[in-house]
């Protein structure tokens, strides 16, 4: 039904709009101490109630942070304010933690699984958060990974809708079909994801119970994250990645999964990728879907932020080329399941050797040139995926690949831990608090760190001369305040700004 959708996207001169695509990313990793192991530290004190904090969450355990940005149009934006949390995080720890920077946890002794299991600070959370402790254990719950989101413009879809108008009963249905094809594809095609981005070659010790290691991961694989031994529903929750077969069967089964049992609530569910925008399923027929959530990223453990500006250039193009590529659904059920069993076996493959699908490889990275060509695609798109269509040859290139030498011992703890030093060395000896926001006096720069810290949202803007605008909301509530006219006591004019929250970022949790 969306046949000719790069002809119309050429025809209506939309490529750019679509290059603006929103963005967001959210990201876990750990808290260690220096050892390795997982900190035993609380959740840190000086940062906003988890209740409400926009940009600062915990997941299954008190050491597993997770950082949130805004959406946003631009990479360089939405990677400047990941790294701007990720700043107020480092400085917001205590001083003898670190942060992990692989996706597969450090070693779990069992004190480390009695610790996790009985230290839990989120009470509203704790029925199904021990839910999950029984059915998975703890191991497989505290894995790591980057999740990217990704909405198309709604200028963008108004006017492709001019053309299918005769074919959609309203614009929600056609909305919903512009981003359920993303969603088939991105099954279809996730073993490339898993090729590209895996990274996460070994288990420390203490992941398998007994130390029971599958035969699979004998040896160093791409991705155990994006394996069948990952981040996976179990067999018997009957959510297999036939439900994105269509619309209709992703929200019955889920919802039929919950209404029975085999899932706590949709937020069980962890396919490669979730529909987002509405609280509950049945609201996608009407009111539509207002974004996508991919979870098929390892975190990358080469950049401090988790993911590098030239991959997030590759995947929004990326994202572009399966929109437009037509899914065939004439046996579509057979396909998904072929797609899981690909991507299966790439994430099982040696890192460093090539993939079974390096020739479908080649042929989509020409498919992608071609079209960035088409549309005028800026330098560093072209270059992108340019450079990642050389990784397609040589897997050497890839993450994974590149852990294989710090792998001493069957571990790569000495790695995590260099790195962790690394990363934390240059956060913190930086001349600047925020080295993304160089640009702004210090004492603003203080005054969007205690923003963050507490939990209001931050925003820069300029007025109509140009002038350094920062615009604050919480509760509803939003001021706006020069940049260089912010006094030499930051958080005490926050709480003038916002006097409500005090109390509200030191209540408990």
């Amino acid at each position: 039904m969306l046949e000719n959708l790069l002809a119309y996207i050429k025809q209506e001169d939309v490529a750019e709009q679509l290059y603006h695509s929103l963005i967001g990313i959210e990201i876990e990793e750990h808290r260690v101490d220096a050892d390795g192991k997982l900190s035993r530290h609380p959740y840190p004190a000086n940062l906003g109630s988890r209740k409400y904090h926009p940009y600062l969450q915990s997941d299954f355990s008190e050491t597993m942070n997770e950082l949130i940005t805004d959406p946003n149009p631009n990479i360089g934006g939405v990677l400047d304010q990941l790294d701007t949390i990720q700043t107020v995080l480092y400085r917001s720890m205590k001083a003898d933690d670190y942060i992990w920077p692989l996706s597969m946890p450090p070693a779990i002794s069992a004190d480390d699984r009695n610790f996790i299991a009985e230290h839990f600070e989120r009470p509203p959370f704790q029925k199904y958060r021990d839910y999950l402790t029984n059915k998975y254990g703890v191991p497989l719950k505290i894995v790591t990974g980057l999740h990217v989101n990704f909405s198309i413009p709604e200028p963008v879809i108004n006017r492709l809708y001019t053309h299918y108008e005769q074919q959609f009963d309203s614009l929600v249905a056609f909305k919903n079909a512009l981003y359920f094809q993303i969603t088939q594809n991105v099954i279809l095609y996730r073993w490339l994801f898993t090729y590209l981005f895996g990274a996460s070659p070994i288990a420390e010790d203490g992941f398998f119970e007994n130390g029971d290691v599958p035969e699979a991961l004998a040896a160093p694989v791409r991705s155990i994250r994006n394996s069948i031994y990952g981040y996976v529903n179990q067999p018997n929750d009957q959510v297999n990645v036939t439900l994105y077969s269509s619309l209709g069967n992703y929200i019955s089964r889920i919802s039929e999964a919950v209404s029975t049992h085999r899932l706590y609530s949709p937020a069980e569910f962890y396919g490669p990728v979730r529909l987002r925008g509405q609280q509950d399923l049945e609201a996608y027929r009407r009111r539509g879907v207002s974004y996508l959530e991919f979870r098929v990223m390892d975190n990358t453990p080469f950049t401090p932020n988790g993911i590098s500006r030239h991959a997030l250039y590759f995947i929004k193009f990326f994202l572009m080329y399966l929109l437009v590529k037509p899914v065939d659904e004439t046996h579509i059920h057979e396909s998904l399941k072929q797609a899981f069993d690909d991507n299966n076996q790439v994430a099982l493959e040696a890192p460093d050797q090539p993939t079974f699908k390096q020739d479908e490889g080649i042929q989509i990275f020409d498919e992608l040139i071609a079209m960035a060509k088409q549309l005028h695609a800026h330098s560093e798109q072209l270059q992108a995926l340019d450079d990642f269509s050389e990784v397609i040859t040589h897997p050497e290139l890839t993450a994974s690949a590149m852990l294989l030498p710090k792998i001493k011992n069957g571990s790569l703890a000495d790695f995590g831990m260099t790195t962790a030093r690394k990363w934390k060395k240059a956060r913190l000896n930086s001349d600047q608090l925020l080295p993304t926001m160089a640009n702004l006096p210090e004492n603003a720069q203080q005054l969007i760190f205690h923003a963050i810290q507490l939990g209001i949202r931050y925003f820069e803007i300029r007025d109509e001369n140009g002038a350094e605008l920062l615009m604050f909301t919480y509760d509803n509530v939003t001021q706006v305040v020069y940049a260089n006219k912010v006094g030499n006591d930051p958080l005490a004019y926050l709480y003038d700004l916002f006097p409500e929250i005090k109390d509200a970022a030191a209540k408990a949790w």
